[in-house]
């Protein structure tokens, strides 16, 4: 099995190199082993994803050491950022390009730490370019089925993480006939309440809805962690996915921050996590066993 692939391309200077070093240290690359001798010296940086490719000719303007990003705005403003602190300013704009786009469906901007030494960044249209394969969850509701547990007790919070949830059920294709709501006393029945449901085989998630807030009391803390108990071993021993949608919240102002205001809405992301798993499993369930014919 291959280890590591190890391309020979010497840095102009020992200036040049430990700018370089600097750089990729500064961009988030992990540091490895270091190594120096009489005649040289090498670091290795590794990327959270590498690839190896090969070209048979450079296109104009292309520099010979490239790096791939995902968010190639603010990696420039990064090493824009970095350059002030070792660099004059006005030198900057004749090191530092700007953002462009090339013919090879990309965008791309150089940066030059040394007369012999320019580095360049750039970033693919393509989204999906050079990401690892992963199953992810489609946000389409429909034809699923969930249940949604909430409470009673501070509805003038609970009320506004339901009409959240169903908003986003709605908006996902979700109709109100797949969608049953079961109201409890409190936040210490909603764990009972959804294990019945997962237990029952008839909703494909259910979505927890609650807010606790801290008192003068050991209350809060000793409710919040068997609620928090009680839904995850429910989700576990069932199988059923169950979004968590329960504030823990010191004051009434940062749960209705939390519940519509200024943090967007809990019961909203808990109804769109629960879309998502659902397909998520959905999609693993699918997948050919390629052991079964072994």
């Amino acid at each position: 099995m291959i280890k590591a692939i190890t391309f020979i391309q010497p840095v102009a200077s020992t200036e040049a190199f430990a700018k370089l070093s600097a750089l990729l240290l500064s961009l988030g690359f992990e540091s490895g082993k270091s190594w120096k001798n009489e005649t040289a010296q090498g670091t290795f940086f590794a990327a959270p994803v590498g690839n190896l490719e090969l070209l048979a000719g450079v296109p104009p303007g292309v520099p010979s050491l490239l790096i791939e990003t995902t968010q190639l705005d603010h990696i420039h403003a990064a090493i824009h950022q970095w350059m002030l602190t070792s660099s004059r300013t006005e030198e900057i704009a004749t090191l530092l390009s700007e953002v462009t786009a090339t013919t090879w469906h990309s965008r791309l901007f150089t940066v030059q730490l040394d007369p012999n030494l320019t580095v360049g960044f750039w970033q693919s249209e393509n989204p999906l370019h050079n990401q690892p394969v992963a199953i992810e969850g489609d946000l389409s509701a429909a034809g699923m089925s969930f249940a949604i547990v909430t409470t009673r007790w501070n509805t003038v919070i609970t009320d506004r993480l339901l009409q959240g949830s169903l908003d986003a059920l709605h908006r996902s294709g979700a109709g109100k006939q797949d969608i049953e709501i079961v109201r409890v006393p409190g936040a210490w029945e909603v764990p009972s309440a959804a294990r019945t449901l997962a237990e029952s085989r008839k909703y494909d998630a259910i979505i927890t809805l609650g807010c606790l807030l801290r008192g003068e009391t050991a209350h809060y803390e000793a409710i919040y962690n068997e609620v928090a108990r009680g839904i995850g071993q429910s989700q576990q021993e069932t199988g059923i996915p169950h979004a968590f949608g329960v504030l823990t919240c010191e004051t009434l102002e940062q749960a209705l921050d939390r519940a519509g205001l200024k943090a967007g809405n809990k019961g909203f992301e808990a109804a769109i996590a629960a879309i998502e798993m659902v397909s998520i499993q959905r999609k693993i369930n699918q997948q050919p066993n390629e052991k079964a014919g072994n």
